[in-house]
């Protein structure tokens, strides 16, 4: 039985399952880190140190002989510290810069790799446009939680800790616990409000995703899009889901000013509160006009970083919320993996074998029954039949896009499930019925059966799949961009592209889904007779509907319900009269009737 684990919900990612997923990418570049924490603790001295030259300078010019002496030296020290918390500062982010990048790029190809090695099923299923914004999101959401994760709340709490203890040390207590009092409420006011908004946040993100999802699969369809006229249609549809963004995004705004107001009022408490205090002992000539100073220049100090630690909190927040969903994706596990002891698939002869194999996309829907035929090395066999009678399953499972539910597929003896699936996907080539273009040039989307191939070999694919007259026709040549999925392109163009392409790859087995399906009659027997050619030192399996593409073929199979019914050649399948011969007589009337509905009057 296959895992459905791909489409099991994902449970709530841990922030700090979040944070701890990071560790490793941060731990690459460790001597980076640590000398970028030195610069960070030195920058936090220096800046704890500035009040204390300014208490002195105050003191110093406050003095009866202020106009004997100048306090150059405490003015220098001032200066050297500021300087140093600036250039410390910025030392750090130039050091730490490198680590940041690098983390973002390691975790982007990261999911970038695991979404290729997840299963076809995910992929069938997925919605592409959400997916590239929860990627492009989290990326974000790495940068902005690296920079101000370690270099502001682990420095800022530093900071806090340094003062109160500067302030329990040299004034009285109540200095202290009015500090610790402030910090406190800010913190644990901005946690609780922080959390009750995280949730107008995620419904922002989801509906986001499910916008973007929208406009680039209408985009993707723009032709069908024109065809019916359902650009008004198409823009309601985008447009419902971006009314209720704006309601979650106001509610978002609303909150955070809400937010914003209780920190400003805890913020103004606090410091009323020290000043008060300061200023009474100034009056009572127990601290001095430079300890009122200090005081006030550690509490702007100390509350100027605490209201960005609001802002870093609640940023952070969402930077994990955003991280949320990419992290999720290295979370689907394929259904489709290699074993602990796969090794390469061995090819001598090229021989395939199905032995009776049962398979369906999920339980309730079984596609294949007991399906058992062999295809020769260097033969050619045909799957004919209806649609839907499970032909290009065949193609699927050959690949191993999904695993079987019962019996065997052998290429030379091994199992499929045994090999790696990289080996055997390299042992053959498809020319698929519904061709896909990469949006590049026609050079590259050649190129891409075989990328270290030289344009000699891409000229010659070209010829074989007769199109290379077509691109020398084009004023870009080879160089001409094909647009989104090819677009730019017929159906037949795209087709001889894609033949082109897997006969660069020349691999030794060949599958050919419907592969002339998008030709013309002319075109379609030009190319027949080079596959033909191409075919002949290779095992070859075609997929076919119209049975006159397939009448060279060493056997046949006709395929109903899943079920192969009939097996022979043309000429023994015809003989038999059955099914197959059934099927020959209706098409070849068909092509009949369109011959003579488009032939010229006599």
């Amino acid at each position: 039985m296959r895992s459905f684990a791909e489409h099991a919900p994902a449970a709530p990612r841990n922030d700090w399952q979040t944070l701890r997923s990071l560790i490793p990418y941060l731990w690459e570049h460790k001597p980076r880190v640590m000398l970028a924490l030195v610069c960070l603790m030195l920058a936090k001295v220096a800046t704890v140190t500035m009040p204390w030259f300014l208490k002195h300078i105050v003191d110093h010019l406050s003095a009866e002989d202020v106009a004997l002496t100048l306090p150059l030296t405490l003015l220098l020290g001032y200066g050297a510290m500021r300087l140093a918390t600036s250039g410390f500062g910025e030392l750090r982010d130039a050091i730490f810069a490198r680590v940041t990048q690098s983390s973002i790029r390691r975790v982007a190809l990261q999911v970038f790799r695991h979404l290729h090695r997840l299963s076809l099923r995910f992929h069938l299923e997925r919605q592409t446009g959400g997916v590239s914004r929860d990627i492009e999101r989290g990326s974000r959401g790495i940068s902005f939680l690296l920079n101000f994760m370690v270099f502001n709340i682990l420095p800022t709490l530093f900071e806090i800790g340094l003062v109160t203890l500067i302030l329990l040390i040299n004034y009285d207590v109540w200095f202290a616990l009015i500090t610790l009092a402030s910090v406190s409420v800010y913190i644990a006011f901005s946690l609780l409000v922080t959390e009750w908004r995280m949730r107008f946040r995620r419904t922002m993100n989801e509906l986001d995703s499910k916008a973007n999802t929208r406009a680039i699969d209408s985009l993707l369809n723009y032709e069908t899009v024109k065809y019916f006229g359902n650009e008004a249609y198409e823009a309601r549809r985008y447009d419902q889901n971006m009314e209720h963004w704006q309601e979650a995004a106001i509610k978002n705004q609303t909150s955070l000013s809400l937010l914003n107001f209780g920190q400003g009022f805890i913020v103004a408490g606090g410091m009323t509160a020290l000043l008060i205090l300061a200023a009474d002992g100034v009056v009572k000539g127990e601290m001095t006009i430079g300890d009122l100073v200090l005081i006030n220049a550690y509490l702007l100090q100390l509350f100027m970083p605490l209201n960005f630690l609001g802002f870093v909190y609640r940023e952070i927040k969402h930077s994990l919320a955003d991280m949320e969903k990419m992290f999720n994706l290295l979370r689907n596990n394929p259904d489709v993996q290699d074993k602990a002891d796969a090794r390469p698939l061995q090819i001598s002869r090229g021989e395939v074998r199905f032995e009776h194999v049962d398979f369906g996309y999920n339980p309730n829907r079984q596609i294949l029954h007991d399906v058992s035929f062999d295809i020769p090395p260097g033969k050619k066999v045909a799957v004919v039949g209806h649609s839907g009678a499970g032909k290009s399953t065949l193609s699927r499972i050959l690949f191993r896009f999904y695993e079987i539910d019962a019996g065997r597929i052998l290429i030379d003896g091994q199992d499929i499930r045994d090999v790696t699936q990289q080996s055997l996907r390299a042992a053959i080539g498809i020319v698929p019925q519904d061709t896909v273009l990469f949006n590049d040039s026609i050079k590259y989307n050649i190129q891409y059966g075989r990328p270290d191939a030289g344009d000699a070999e891409i000229i010659q694919a070209a010829k074989t799949a007769h199109i290379h007259e077509f691109i020398e026709s084009l004023p870009e040549g080879y160089d001409t961009t094909v647009g989104e999925r090819g677009l730019k392109l017929s159906g037949g163009e795209k087709q001889r592209i894609a033949i082109a392409r897997t006969v660069l790859k020349d691999p030794h087995i060949l599958v050919f889904d419907e592969a002339t399906s998008a030709l013309d009659s002319k075109s379609e027997q030009a190319i027949l007779k080079e596959l033909k050619a191409v075919a002949q030192d290779h095992t070859t399996l075609v997929i076919a509907h119209r049975l006159s593409t397939v009448i060279d073929a060493d056997q046949i199979l006709v395929m109903e319900q899943g079920r192969i019914v009939e097996r022979g050649s043309h000429r023994q399948l015809l003989d038999r009269d059955e099914i197959y011969a059934h099927m020959w007589a209706l098409q070849q009337q068909e092509q009949q009737q369109t011959q003579s509905e488009f032939s010229p009057p006599e």
